[in-house]
């Protein structure tokens, strides 16, 4: 099992960055995925979701701001992030979750900063 996050980078705030996470190794397309941020000294905290179903949920702090959205044929999910924050700073983690299964990405860092 893989989940391989890509795209985040250093961005001014205001500014958009789209990341990417690319599943294999499991039935990518009956799980739900999430994304997840940690910021220095604070714990995980759950930013958006998509069920298989394609219901999604936010983060109140994201909502109108990020959208998440999923490729089963490609089986990648995506968080499209717009109007960036200085504190939405920190290593975002892609996670696939279905009942008491979970898998976690290695995570990739984003900065947003002038």
């Amino acid at each position: 099992v893989q989940l391989v996050e890509s795209g985040g980078g250093l961005v001014q705030p205001g500014g958009s960055l789209r990341l990417s996470c690319a599943a294999s190794g499991f039935r990518f397309s009956i799980y739900t995925m999430n994304w997840y941020l940690q910021a220095p000294g604070k714990q995980r905290e759950l930013v958006a979701g998509i069920t298989s179903g394609s219901v999604t949920n936010y983060a109140d702090s994201v909502k109108g701001r990020f959208i998440i959205s999923r490729d089963n044929a490609k089986n990648m999910v995506y968080l499209q992030m717009n109007s960036l924050k200085p504190e939405d700073t920190a290593i975002y983690y892609c996670n696939a979750r279905r009942n008491l299964v979970v898998y976690w990405g290695q995570g990739t860092q984003v900065t947003v900063s002038s």
